[in-house]
């Protein structure tokens, strides 16, 4: 009997190693848990696109949004660990999440990291019939006008959420975060006066700041973008330490895939994030692609813990319960 079951471990890890030797020899399914039109549908597609030529395969995306990204996280989670099925994660998913929503998977624990992808920062923007041109200003008319302006946000525990709270807390200053399903209802209320702040992504943002509607008084980065360079960044603006935040895209696989597949498929990434057309094409959305020592699975790991450790700390002072 024992010859026998160790007959069938030695088949088993056998198949195991020749099938991630031979990876891929179909498809790969690449799950982006929001609705087309995000910073996940924006890097995810051309990626994908990219990572084709290499892998000798389609990737193909699927989008499987809702909860907060954690429905499409949890069919990740619980797929096959053989590579045909690999998570498009950012910041919300693989950061917030956790402590937003009572999950029956865990954010670290079950999903192995293949590559931290991009970086976007964010712009805190206002109606241009708000009387301040910059972030102190700004700072002076809300301790001159409590509770009198509405922000908005992607939904509780989002990061113009938490961004709204750091601004609260540096400032000590009152004004209303006003939630919304996505950015797209947030940048029409903007516009539309409406609501007078919002920390929206550069992608959507930076059209309606050239075209005057809005004012951006501020980039959460350590750097001015190349595509609004006349924009400070939140330390030059006068946030005390500066405000840096991005929100970041990596690739995920469910726990247990087999380190030669990783590392295939790390590698299909890095080609694909050294592609002149998709660099540009990231770059014109404000999307910034990280430098090639971060795209590791262990830089990504520590990443994440990172990031963990600094903002699980602020959703719990925000006072956001799990739903």
């Amino acid at each position: 009997m024992k010859r026998l079951a160790a007959i069938v471990v030695f088949a088993l890890v056998a198949v195991t190693g020749a099938s991630a030797q031979n990876y891929p020899t179909r498809p790969i399914l690449m799950i982006v848990p929001f609705p087309p039109g995000g910073l996940s549908d924006a890097v995810g597609r051309p990626v994908a696109e990219a990572m084709q030529e290499p892998l000798g395969q389609n990737v193909v995306i699927a989008n499987i949004g809702g909860a907060n990204g954690s429905i499409g996280s949890a069919r990740a989670a619980r797929a096959a660990p053989d590579g045909y099925t690999l998570l498009l994660g950012i910041w919300n998913t693989h950061v917030a999440v956790a402590k937003l929503l009572k999950l029956d998977y865990d954010v670290v624990k079950d999903f192995a990291p293949i590559a931290f992808m991009t970086d976007s920062p964010l712009l805190l923007t206002v109606h241009r019939s708000l009387p301040v041109n910059a972030y102190k200003e700004l700072v002076a008319w809300l301790k001159a006008n409590p509770d009198k302006l509405s922000s908005g946000s992607a939904g509780i525990g989002s990061p113009p959420h938490l961004l709204d709270e750091l601004v609260r807390k540096q400032t000590h200053t009152r004004f209303q975060t006003v939630h919304y399903r996505g950015a797209g209802p947030i940048m029409q209320e903007l516009m539309g006066g409406q609501i007078q702040m919002a920390f929206l992504n550069p992608a959507t943002a930076a059209p309606h700041v050239r075209s005057g509607v809005i004012r951006a008084l501020g980039v959460t980065s350590t750097q001015r973008m190349k595509i609004l360079p006349d924009v400070p960044t939140m330390a030059e603006a006068g946030f005390p330490g500066g405000m840096e935040f991005s929100l970041w895209t990596a690739l995920f696989a469910p726990k247990g895939t087999p380190r030669k597949i990783i590392d295939t498929i790390n590698r299909a990434v890095v080609t694909s994030l050294a592609s002149p057309k998709v660099r540009e094409l990231l770059a014109n959305q404000g999307v910034e692609i990280a430098a090639r020592e971060k795209q590791t699975p262990e830089a990504l790991a520590a990443t994440q813990r990172a990031e963990i450790k600094k903002w699980w700390p602020v959703i719990e002072a925000a006072g956001i319960q799990p739903q």
